[in-house]
């Protein structure tokens, strides 16, 4: 199950993307691919364990 807090947006302001971009709605900001990829719970990462942002979103 990927992390509650990632949405994939297509644009950012006036400025849109040609393909989406990962964006982390718990520190309000794009996040690098590599980012998203312990998001989404790829090569066996896990968002609850593995990212600041959530353990900090959640006050783990």
């Amino acid at each position: 199950m990927a992390c509650p807090y990632l949405e994939y947006r297509a644009a950012a302001a006036e400025q849109s993307f040609d393909t989406e971009r990962a964006y982390c709605t718990a520190v309000d900001a794009f996040v690098q691919p590599m980012r998203a990829d312990v998001c989404n719970d790829r090569y066996a990462l896990d968002h609850e364990t593995d990212c600041e942002f959530y353990r900090e979103a959640e006050g783990l």
